[in-house]
């Protein structure tokens, strides 16, 4: 059975650090969080806590208020598969909402299937905004040798989770021989692909993983910077997009 409850001590916050670095494999001096940071976030009151399955800690997640009276989810990471990610999250909604907040904001890569399909499906939060390059050259194991292309997801806790509808639904973005294709439709409704696994694709294929980046970028970046509203994530495969 998994515990999440907030961390304090300096061997929590260098537990945590140990936890997203081996998720990320961080390169020293390339590191979006350390345990000094942690500490003086947890002080001022901010969110940072772990996941323990027993006395080890399996996943850990730091986020800070941001304008506009949000929580910032800056970095979650867990073991996959488990259940932990869903469970840090649950964590921190509630956790929010006790101090009179209704909103969680993270970014997250738009390729990575299984994030959008988490982020969309299972929590109901929306991407609203997409950030090219949004962190600059990032050098971990995870991201190495791809830009860092990221959608800002808005988690609004008060708000029920509305379905999406296919009706009509044309594709914008396919997959063809493992490459994207662009389709030029007028339809309302559109659905846009991600590959199936683009952190593999990353170190066996760079060139069409690069492929996919400028396409979604310019496919998805190009529809929400006109007003288009991301509305799910059908078949854990293609983002649902409603064109005003």
């Amino acid at each position: 059975m998994t515990a999440i409850r907030e961390l304090h001590t300096h061997e929590e916050f260098d537990e945590a650090f140990a936890v997203f670095t081996g998720i990320w494999g961080f390169d020293q001096g390339n590191q979006p969080i350390n345990p000094e940071l942690m500490r003086a976030l947890s002080h001022a009151g901010n969110y940072v806590a772990g996941a323990y399955e027993g006395e080890r800690m399996v996943g850990a997640s730091v986020g800070f208020f941001a304008e506009g009276g949000a929580l910032h989810s800056h970095i979650t990471g867990a073991l996959i598969g488990r259940g932990i990610g869903f469970e840090l999250k649950r964590h921190q909604r509630e956790w929010a909402l006790a101090r009179g907040i209704d909103r969680v904001t993270w970014t997250y890569d738009p390729l990575v299937r299984r994030n959008a399909h988490f982020n969309l499906a299972k929590l109901g939060a929306r991407p609203e905004e997409y950030l090219p390059s949004f962190y600059g050259v990032m050098g971990d194991a995870v991201n190495r040798g791809d830009e860092s292309d990221r959608l800002l997801a808005v988690w609004r806790l008060s708000e029920p989770d509305a379905p999406y509808t296919l009706e009509g639904a044309e594709v914008g973005l396919k997959e063809e021989d493992g490459r994207p294709v662009a389709v030029d439709t007028d339809a309302k409704v559109l659905l846009v692909a991600v590959p199936a696994d683009v952190e593999t694709l990353r170190r066996r294929d760079p060139g069409t993983a690069k492929a996919w980046r400028y396409a979604v970028r310019d496919v998805l970046g190009g529809l929400l910077e006109d007003g288009a509203q991301v509305t799910g994530f059908h078949a854990k495969s293609h983002y649902v997009v409603e064109r005003p």
